[in-house]
């Protein structure tokens, strides 16, 4: 078919299609199109990587703004979501709004009203259903890029519940999705109602195969030889002979795919060495200006070691770097720049790097629920070499397994090469995914009995797939009980409402577990509050408590404040300071201490514990480290700390206080490279930290007022700090725009204290403080609102001599933060 013959796109879309060089379609995407694609008709269509699946989407979403609709794409990864809205927004010049929305949780996105085409993560458009918002009764098409993670435990039952919610608020919506090759996709259509378009073929030729010895055997017999001598890796021989290419110029790119992060590092510091034989005179020059870019984005020894790597022309990708590395190594293998990439499979879950070559060399994995390691998927596999062969760059795309014997080759064959992908089952029924998905079912009003609920539960994947009906039923239950003994719904006879509380639980998109700690850590904070401030003035010791659990045996659910004993005061705390009570300051009754309650360590702790927060994990000698400063820190905690004989609870909170001093060393201005060391971590984990931890103390202060509880300031300040990742001081000028934590310490030393003395300050000594940088110090002048930023004729050595410290000087300032923020010496 050719794309001069579609009807019902926008004026000069055909024609725009074919000056990009498209003018025929593709065999799937032509089969779409037959079977009414651009006539509103539902459509899954599960085809290989690279058979352009994006242009199926494209020419729904195009055709139903055409009719006077509004489309939206929802995509499992923020940084697809960017990588999509770039793509889209070609078609801006014919009149097609395109915007993009990933993150606030809270918000209803009411500026997306008046976009065309929204572009979102399967978690913001779940919240903008919760949140009401009102254009989304406008919607006519939906396309659910990579559906078959409906398989996936975590984001799974998020993108099944909200395409069952956003098809019961439009009846006649057009839903496409858009998928790898799946075993049951037939069983998907049925869920969606749409017609199945499932197809084998690919623009170019994928190739797949075992190397063993010293060639590649593939699965149409063939073989390519590839020489591994005596001592030498199979990997870097690949990449080699990839790079060789059949001809003169005709240089092939390569991913390998490895199974963690240090094996990632590992190799890409191997395939610099390779890759660095084969980089031209120029790309030597524009390799060393990315390198330099990427230690720019992190002073972290991740960082430098990716830089390392990048301007010899390799790099390593996981999740541990931040967004910026990311983004800079994927545009920069697009450009065959960098000519290989270790990565974990994360980078196989949609974002485009395509390659000549994928080598898959780990395809099992560590699972502690397995309890060793467990063979991938035959999709996941199938995911990663579906990334071999980039059109309009190669003549083929090769995918290779690595065998080290003839036994090991053939088992390769049959488990992945010529194996069908899984079936994709749902995983709804999980307690904790039904939790967050029941509650905002009834807070937005798509149910109000428990009938209701298993009748929408009903138009879920689950529902289609399920053999024990009566599970989901049971599970429902169990889930209500939870939900009505915690505050969060209650009954009036059948009728189900979400109280204020779980209104505004489901709102911030918090697991109500998640809300039910923060709710009774904070009560518990305010009943427990003079006590707790004697305890941090060092007046009195701890008093100890009771285990409730030791007198309890009426079972069933129980709060967290339920689990603290009475302190004999009648359930006030100490003095009878209960949670309104006249703890408004902290020298409460006759206190007297510099010491806030709760304290920022008692806050990170309470939002690390929560189901919300990834936990870092407790490695070989924490439990000694962690358990002696939770006893030495034990007046800060929210809650009662779990006895060392409760072994799987107190492992759990020793590693939600490794994970709060983290974030505490964090705002404590420790430098990255320390605490990515400390911990074991990449400068994405810092992040990711980072944003949770704000988004969940953001929460935590939403629930506090709303509860009229005083820990409200508290935790706005431990929010601020975290944000800006600095000690209180300068929570000010870190506000500023362009000034960050860095800056805002060298600022402060030298003088400028304040976003007002920004306005007023000398500006050689501004400048001199942030090192003589001229467009930066003009920015940050303008944006603490100075009349006359610029800095034409300033010179930072009029600068007086304490404008800034020397290096010795700032190096003191740093390691009394770091001191001060840090346990003792971890190394």
């Amino acid at each position: 078919m050719r794309t001069a013959d579609l009807t019902g796109l926008p004026t000069g879309i055909p024609e725009a299609l074919r000056d990009e060089g498209i003018e025929e379609l593709y065999p799937p995407q032509a089969e779409a199109v037959e079977a009414g694609l651009t006539d509103g008709e539902s459509l899954v269509a599960a085809v290989p990587t690279a058979s352009g699946k994006t242009l199926i989407a494209e020419l729904a979403m195009l055709s139903s703004v055409a009719r006077g609709g509004k489309a939206l794409y929802i995509v499992p990864l923020r940084a697809l979501a960017s990588e999509k809205k770039a793509e889209f927004e070609r078609w801006e010049e014919y009149g097609i709004d395109v915007g993009v929305s990933t993150g606030n949780y809270e918000s209803d996105g009411e500026w997306l009203s008046s976009r065309d085409i929204i572009v979102a993560t399967s978690e913001k458009v779940d919240s903008l259903v919760r949140n009401n918002a009102a254009w989304m009764d406008q919607l006519t098409c939906v396309v659910a890029d990579e559906v078959h993670l409906v398989d996936d435990r975590h984001r799974g039952p998020t993108l099944e519940v909200t395409l069952a919610k956003l098809r019961r608020l439009n009846t006649n919506l057009q839903v496409v999705a858009l998928s790898a090759t799946v075993g049951n996709a037939g069983v998907v259509s049925d869920w969606l109602d749409a017609e199945l378009v499932k197809s084998d073929w690919r623009p170019i030729d994928l190739k797949m195969g075992v190397h063993y010895g010293n060639a590649v055997s593939f699965a149409d017999g063939s073989q390519r030889e590839v020489p591994v001598g005596r001592g030498e890796r199979q990997t870097p021989a690949l990449v080699a002979d990839a790079l060789e290419g059949d001809g003169e110029g005709d240089q092939g790119s390569s991913l390998v795919f490895v199974n963690s992060r240090r094996n990632a590092e590992s190799a890409a510091r191997r395939m610099a060495d390779v890759t660095e034989r084969y980089v031209t005179g120029d790309e030597r020059s524009d390799l060393a200006e990315l390198a330099a870019e990427i230690r720019d984005v992190s002073d972290t020894e991740t960082s430098d070691d990716l830089a390392n790597a990048v301007a010899k022309g390799a790099a390593f990708h996981h999740a541990g770097l931040a967004a910026e590395h990311r983004t800079l190594v994927e545009d920069a293998f697009r450009d065959r720049l960098i000519k290989c990439i270790c990565a974990t499979p994360t980078l196989a879950a949609g974002v485009n790097t395509p390659s000549r070559r994928v080598v898959v060399r780990d395809w099992q994995r560590y699972d502690g629920d397995y309890g060793g390691m467990k063979p991938l998927d035959v999709l996941e596999v199938h995911q990663m070499m579906g990334r071999a062969g980039r059109p309009g760059l190669d003549p083929y795309g090769e995918a290779v397994l690595l065998a080290k014997d003839a036994d090991a080759r053939d088992e390769l064959f049959e488990r992945y090469i010529w194996a069908d992908a899984e079936d994709v089952r749902s995983k709804l029924a999980a307690e904790p995914a039904l939790r967050t998905h029941l509650l905002a079912t009834v807070a937005s009003g798509f149910a109000h009995t428990r009938e209701g609920l298993l009748e929408f539960l009903d138009q879920t994947l689950y529902a289609t797939q399920t053999d024990d009906p009566e599970r989901l039923g049971q599970v429902t239950d169990r889930v209500l009980d939870y939900l009505e003994v915690n505050g969060f719904v209650e009954f009036e006879g059948e009728t189900i409402q979400a109280t204020p509380v779980g209104h505004t639980v489901s709102r911030l998109y918090l697991d109500p577990m998640s809300a039910a700690e923060i709710i009774d850590g904070l009560e518990w904070a305010a009943d427990h509050r003079t006590e707790k401030l004697r305890a941090l003035a060092g007046e009195t010791p701890e008093k100890p408590t009771r285990d409730r659990s030791e007198s309890d045996e009426s079972g069933g659910f129980q709060r967290a404040s339920e689990m603290v004993a009475d302190d004999g005061d009648g359930g006030g705390g100490e003095d009878g300071v209960g949670a309104n009570g006249d703890g408004d300051s902290d020298d409460a009754d006759g206190v007297e201490t510099d010491r806030t309650y709760p304290t920022p360590l008692g806050l990170y702790h309470l939002v690390c514990r929560t189901p919300d927060m990834y936990q870092l994990y407790l490695k070989s000698g924490d439990r000694e480290t962690y358990t002696e400063l939770c006893y030495e820190r034990e007046p800060e905690f929210l809650g009662r700390v779990p006895s060392e004989y409760e072994d799987v609870a107190f492992e759990d909170w020793l590693s939600a206080l490794k994970t709060a001093k983290l974030l505490e060393d964090w705002v404590g201005e420790v430098d990255e490279d320390r605490i990515t060391e400390r911990y074991g971590v990449g400068p994405g984990d810092i992040r990711g930290k980072v944003e949770t931890s704000e988004w969940l103390l953001g929460a935590a202060e939403r629930l506090a007022t709303e509860l009229d509880l005083d820990s409200v300031y508290a935790v706005r300040e431990a929010k601020k700090r975290v944000e800006y990742g600095v000690r209180e001081e300068l929570l000010d000028l870190a506000g500023v725009r362009g000034v960050g934590r860095k800056r805002a310490r060298r600022l402060f030393e030298a003088g400028v204290e304040t976003r007002a003395d920004l306005r007023e300050a000398d500006k050689p000594r501004v400048l001199a403080a942030l090192r003589g940088r001229r467009k930066t110090a003009e920015n940050i002048l303008e944006a603490a609102g100075r009349k006359d930023p610029s800095m034409d004729a300033v010179d930072e050595d009029d600068a007086p001599d304490d404008a800034v410290p020397d290096d010795a000087g700032f190096e003191t300032a740093k390691e009394r933060a770091d001191q001060q923020a840090s346990l003792g010496d971890f190394e």
